[in-house]
């Protein structure tokens, strides 16, 4: 219907139960995938200008029907997650791609696209760098999470389309610069491509749901997604570098938060992505070395190329700041106190009692993964579940568990699901081990 927004389709209620658990036969892959070569409706010119704009926005807002979207980065090339290309498809109005560098401001768009649903692949990463261009959903279908709901094994967009629709998606143009200008016809042809099947993928993923008995469950996770608040910043980033846990000396770790901090800084004026500023094995070779000037640093084989001697002076000179801190100043081998649970690999010795409450609070989320054919972390999230076996409720019944999962995020179809098992689970962990401490999994 044109000019008004259309509901989404009515669909059935989830199972009320755990013993009346939704279709889960498996998918059948389909014999023969038909390569997507072109277009149906040809590539069309990138829209970078306002006039150009403005005709696309009249388009659209007289199309028909929920809205293809797709938004390409420039991930290990740039700083930060910037969209550098925008992807829309709807009926009546065909494909437009949109360079957001050359026309920044696409609220228009978004105003005439209201209450109308976007669908998207990942929405998770695309919806982020959408909001800063002001374009905002007000309904989202999000077709890898719809895969996931499935049981699917594979749930990347072209795994998808090819067992679902029966069509083959290149996707060798995914991880290229996005940032360049002109853009390649060949990854504009991609990136047509990439809205072109979006629409009936949505049709016969949302008849795969209705028909499981997960609709609903669908529409939960569709709207935290679109309501998801920007994560919060990371304390201690710098912890994050790759390899750093062979490091034990405090001076070592310094050095490593010196260096990424300076690489940070460096990466951001220079609107390049860290990784190709200074690699983290860089980053660790020097705070294993604790070089002690120029000449040691550029001996190192990860500083001896002719990018990091040019920069060597900048990088020693993050070295020497660590290296001339007090003792007072130096980080904490144990890291920031934050709220979480310690890693569970070390629950068995810290608390023995939570570890083998979470031996069997697994068990039992993996039996309904399995039953309802969805892999686990979807059926909750793992940080929630460590979260409630660390520090559980003082009682430990169905509204107590709902509760606290629900306060941490927890949707209501997967509350539904998990608090009586849980509960039942958690009640019956022992007090006291009957043999060698459980060792759960790390994480």
């Amino acid at each position: 219907m044109s000019g008004t927004a259309s509901p989404s389709p009515e669909v059935e209620s989830p199972p009320e139960s755990a013993e009346q658990p939704p279709d889960v036969t498996p998918l059948v892959e389909p014999a023969q995938v038909t390569p997507l070569v072109e277009p149906a409706d040809g590539v069309p010119p990138v829209i970078e200008t306002a006039a150009a704009l403005a005709a696309c926005v009249a388009a659209f807002g007289r199309g028909s029907g929920p809205v293809a979207v797709d938004a390409e980065r420039a991930s290990g090339y740039r700083y930060g997650q910037r969209t550098y290309l925008v992807q829309l498809r709807r009926e009546g109005a065909g494909t437009a791609l949109i360079d957001p560098i050359a026309v920044p401001d696409l609220s228009t768009l978004s105003a005439a696209l209201d209450g109308f649903e976007w669908i998207l692949h990942a929405a998770s990463q695309d919806l982020p760098g959408l909001i800063p261009l002001g374009l905002r959903a007000s309904v989202v279908f999000d077709t890898e999470l719809a895969a996931r709901l499935l049981g699917m094994e594979r749930v990347g967009l072209a795994a998808v389309v090819a067992e679902i629709l029966g069509l083959g998606l290149a996707k060798e143009h995914s991880a290229v610069d996005w940032s360049t200008r002109p853009l390649r016809p060949e990854w504009l042809r991609y990136a047509a491509l990439d809205v072109e099947v979006l629409i009936e993928l949505r049709v016969e993923l949302g008849q795969r749901l209705d028909d499981a008995g997960k609709g609903e469950w669908a529409r939960q996770e569709f709207e935290a997604v679109r309501l998801a608040p920007p994560p919060a910043p990371r304390v201690d980033p710098w912890r994050r570098t790759s390899g750093m846990h062979v490091l034990r000396d405090p001076r070592a770790l310094a050095v490593v938060r010196e260096l990424w901090t300076t690489r940070e800084d460096t990466a951001a004026r220079r609107d390049i992505s860290p990784g190709r500023v200074l690699p983290d094995a860089a980053i660790l070779a020097a705070a294993q070395a604790l070089p002690r000037s120029v000449v040691e640093l550029t001996q190192l084989p990860a500083f001896s190329g002719k990018g990091q001697r040019r920069r060597a002076s900048q990088w020693q000179g993050a070295i020497d700041r660590a290296l001339a801190l007090p003792e007072s100043a130096l980080p904490s081998r144990r890291g920031p106190h934050t709220d979480a649970p310690p890693p569970a690999r070390s629950w068995p010795d810290r608390d023995p009692a939570a570890a083998r409450r979470l031996a069997v609070a697994r068990a039992s989320i993996a039996e309904l993964a399995l039953r309802y054919h969805i892999p686990a972390e979807n059926l909750l999230q793992p940080d929630l579940l460590r979260r409630l076996c660390w520090t559980p409720p003082a009682h430990l019944d169905v509204g107590s568990i709902d509760e606290r999962l629900s306060s941490g995020g927890a949707r209501q179809w997967q509350t539904g699901l998990v608090a009586a098992p849980l509960a039942d689970a958690l009640a019956s962990a022992p007090s006291a081990p009957s043999g060698p401490s459980p060792s759960p999994e790390s994480g």
